[in-house]
């Protein structure tokens, strides 16, 4: 384990003060590093016991490498990081690390309540390897989480990163939708590259891709439920819960939309729809890791107090597959 070495490194990291030409900052030309593409969020495997189980997430990965991702992201929602110690979420990035492939990049989740949390979470991660930290929203507090309040969280983070920092807006788990003239301030700080937004509306990720035009700033959808349509209003990939099972039609999916094949793609969004909503909103995380389960990969059980699928939303679920030919 990582543990307390890593957090007195931090510590020093901090104290010193952390350069601003390493990693993600903007390149002499100007550019912010690029992140389109296809990324699954990757699912953390646990034993029977509720440990994490690092071979089967190594095995996974090596699956999941030989699809064409632009690379992966670690300790996202489907990574159930709520229920890992910060110790757990380290060690997991870092053994990701190990695993995948060097030309893929490692986008990991460093999301914290507090700003100083956060902080000292996303230096430890680039630390054991990310490339790029994705941040969710704070929300314990959502009634105090005005866009100033989160100007200041994220532009505090992204000064501190040495790597690039992607926002991450998911309303479904926090309540909380990163207001608009707050995504447009901070896609002008010059280590914030993009935004992965999982609400959703098709009309704001639109607005957003609109009103950042003259930044260096990129859109993620965060659902293969709205890619088609996020790849339509100027987004530039996604990461989506349904690759982590259906990897190579997201992927086709992606490579309809940039070749202008919009047809065909509509008809293959289509056979996507259910599926995706079967193993997000409808049965999350454990009716991913059951899917997983069908289609070759190791989903496993969760950590409590996340339970398995009823046999009837298990019919349900395999229903949402086979009714669009994917079972």
């Amino acid at each position: 384990m990582l543990g307390r070495a890593v957090w007195s490194s931090v510590r020093q990291g901090l104290g010193r003060g952390l350069s601003r030409n390493v990693g993600g900052w903007a390149s002499g030309e100007g550019r912010k590093v690029d992140i389109a593409g296809i990324y699954p969020p990757v699912t953390t495997p646990f034993t029977a016991t509720a440990e994490v189980d690092y071979g089967k997430l190594e095995e996974n990965l090596h699956k999941l490498g030989t699809l064409p991702f632009r690379g992966f992201v670690i300790q996202g929602s489907n990574g159930e990081f709520p229920f890992l110690t910060s110790s757990e979420r380290l060690e997991v990035v870092s053994r990701v690390r190990q695993a995948m492939p060097k030309d893929k990049l490692l986008l990991a989740g460093s999301g914290c309540e507090s700003t100083q949390a956060t902080v000292e979470m996303t230096v430890s991660m680039a630390q054991v390897g990310a490339d790029a930290a994705i941040v969710v929203t704070p929300c314990y507090y959502r009634g105090r989480m005005s866009s100033a309040a989160l100007i200041h969280h994220y532009t505090k983070v992204a000064d501190l990163s040495p790597i690039p920092v992607v926002l991450y807006s998911v309303p479904a788990n926090t309540g909380l939708d990163l207001p608009m003239d707050a995504v447009v301030t901070l896609s002008q700080h010059p280590n914030i590259v993009g935004i992965k937004d999982s609400g959703g509306d098709v009309t704001r990720m639109g607005l957003i891709v609109h009103k950042t035009r003259k930044q260096d700033f990129q859109v993620l959808a965060g659902s293969a439920g709205f890619l088609l349509a996020g790849y339509a209003v100027g987004a530039v990939g996604g990461v989506c819960a349904l690759a982590n099972v259906l990897g190579a039609q997201v992927c086709q999916l992606e490579r309809l939309c940039l070749t202008g094949q919009w047809e065909d793609a509509q008809k293959l969004q289509h056979r996507l729809i259910e599926p995706n909503t079967a193993v997000t909103r409808r049965f999350g995380i454990p009716g991913l890791k059951k899917t997983m389960d069908w289609f070759g990969y190791y989903g496993g059980p969760c950590r409590a107090p996340l339970q398995e699928l009823s046999p009837m939303d298990e019919e349900a679920l395999r229903m949402d597959f086979t009714s669009n030919g994917w079972l």
